[in-house]
């Protein structure tokens, strides 16, 4: 897969794409899918579909594997159990509109994360470039209207999702420091298995609860693709994009979560773009293009 793919911006481009799906299923299917069973039948789904490619390389590769531990730990823990788990608690409790919102500061909190832990600034172009697309991003969440920013009432729901955002953050930083020598696959069965571990107890509880999987073909159709885009393909894209371009120009494409939310919703829901859909967009690619611009 990664052979045929291997232009890191492509893949985050992709990346970007598949998660912005899973925003609108997780907001979508709320009511039929709790929270925590979504997370642990995702990672689950994600990792049967990885463990056949893992294998094969436990054994020589076990020794590095062994050796860092205690980042594959953190990692699984954040990347796996965490981010996913936070967000669809909190869109069962928030409006799209303010998860979309505060997930676009993941890049503000990625770069924070890095200069303060890894000393990296970024260039003024670079900088530009940032808030430009998050300029791009929040035109195209507040409807081109900066009172629906002004007027946005902030409740639990938002309080998980910050969370989340702060634990991809660190996640996104934190693959700097993955064991060298271990292959893409074996890492992320290593890092499901930590989350699964981590999610098992949490939808355990969740199962005592009361709460249960409204099973019919529409929800099993959402778990399939919750578990195969933004799980599987979508991590194994992500965690090389970090790899070739850093965590800081990586974390950028986030802010074409809303731009795909528009495309998506044109093309499946008929909606028409607006003018702010389209100013957004292009302020999205300009600040793009302009952090990955060389001087």
């Amino acid at each position: 897969m990664l052979k045929r793919f291997t232009n890191p911006y492509l893949l985050l481009t992709l990346t970007a794409l598949f998660w912005s799906g899973n925003m609108v299923l997780g907001r979508g299917i709320r009511a039929d899918i709790p929270p925590m069973a979504l997370a642990f039948w995702r990672w689950l789904i994600a990792f049967l579909l990885v463990l056949p490619l893992a294998l094969p390389h436990l054994k020589s590769q076990w020794p590095q594997l062994k050796q860092g531990w205690k980042p594959v730990f953190i990692l699984g823990l954040l990347g796996v159990g965490g981010y996913n788990t936070f967000a669809y608690v909190a869109l069962q409790y928030t409006v799209a509109t303010n998860a979309v919102l505060l997930n676009s500061f993941i890049p503000v909190a990625t770069i924070a994360i890095s200069w303060a832990f890894l000393g990296k600034h970024l260039r003024g172009q670079e900088g530009l470039g940032l808030l430009l697309s998050l300029i791009g991003a929040l035109t195209i969440v507040a409807r081109g209207d900066l009172q629906v920013l002004t007027h946005l009432n902030l409740n639990i729901g938002d309080v998980w999702m910050l969370g989340a955002v702060l634990i991809w953050a660190i996640y996104t930083v934190g693959l700097a420091w993955r064991p060298a020598g271990v292959h893409p696959m074996l890492m992320l069965a290593a890092f499901t298995a930590v989350g699964l571990a981590a999610l098992f107890p949490a939808y355990l509880w969740e199962m005592a609860s009361g709460r249960h999987i409204n099973l019919y073909p529409g929800s099993l159709a959402a778990l399939a693709y919750v578990g195969i885009f933004p799980s599987f393909v979508g991590y194994i894209f992500y965690n090389r994009g970090v790899a070739e371009v850093g965590a800081n120009k990586a974390s950028l494409f986030i802010h074409l979560m809303p731009v795909f939310g528009t495309l998506l919703s044109a093309v499946f829901l008929g909606e028409v773009p607006f003018w702010y859909h389209y100013l957004g967009i292009g302020l999205i690619f300009a600040g793009i293009w302009l952090t990955m611009k060389k001087a």
